[in-house]
């Protein structure tokens, strides 16, 4: 059991959720250098590593508010790193790589990664990306809004109801509970089978064939151009999540 009294919220600065500390995992001085100096807008330190054992021993002894982890770590796989932190730790954890594979998104995100961004990336989407996890991993659950209003939806989570100009959208309950997993999780990326889980349970089938259909008729019945939604974004081969604007 961790002897580590719980890590206050951070505070608050221009709308960007500042945090006292992250750490960037990665071998490569320049690009070390480069996220020192992109995420100082967020943090008042920023914590770095080399390699892969160093940077759970500094996550375990300096408690960082999120972790930034390189894949390609000279001592040990990024993977083993993420599962690692990831057995005692809830701290975020923003994947980035080189490496493009759906396949490898997927077994990181499942691993327990709460976001991949790969290389080359553009900064201030990486940075907001990074305060998008902040904010996420300090909103306490219980207090997490009930209600929640975007793209003229009013989305209840406690009367399990979706209205659009006050008029309630009939959703099927798979539907709604596909609905409630993305919302609850709003701006991580969630895979095919972190969905199928929640909806289905143990149950048997393909997650990927299953969802398509689902995610299909809810983005009829919810998105205002379901061609081009605005709520559910696909992430491309990995699976799919909410976007919701900036308060």
């Amino acid at each position: 059991m961790s002897t580590h009294a719980p890590t206050p919220p951070p505070a608050t600065v221009s709308g960007a959720t500042r945090a006292r500390a992250i750490l960037v995992i990665e071998d490569d001085a320049p690009i070390r250098r480069a996220l020192r100096n992109a995420l100082g807008e967020v943090a008042d330190r920023v914590l770095e590593a080399e390699t892969g054992r160093v940077g759970v021993d500094l996550t375990a002894t300096e408690r960082p508010e999120l972790v930034i982890l390189d894949l390609g770590l000279p001592d040990m796989r990024g993977l083993d790193v993420c599962r690692e932190i990831r057995s005692w730790s809830r701290v975020p954890i923003v994947v980035l790589s080189a490496r493009y594979s759906d396949t490898e998104k997927v077994t990181l995100l499942n691993a327990g990664a709460d976001d991949y961004v790969t290389k080359p990336f553009s900064t201030p989407e990486f940075v907001a990306r990074v305060n998008a996890q902040l904010r996420r991993s300090h909103l306490p659950a219980e207090n997490v809004a009930p209600v929640v209003e975007a793209y003229g939806l009013t989305i209840d989570l406690l009367r399990r109801r979706v209205l659009r100009g006050g008029t309630p959208l009939r959703l099927t309950p798979i539907e709604w509970e596909i609905l409630r997993t993305l919302v609850s999780n709003a701006g991580r990326a969630l895979t095919h089978q972190q969905i199928f889980d929640a909806v289905w349970g143990q149950a048997a089938g393909n997650p990927q064939q299953y969802l398509r259909v689902h995610i299909t008729n809810l983005r009829r019945k919810i998105e205002a151009n379901p061609a081009r939604p605005d709520l559910i974004i696909t992430d491309p081969g990995v699976g799919y999540r909410a976007e919701l604007p900036e308060a």
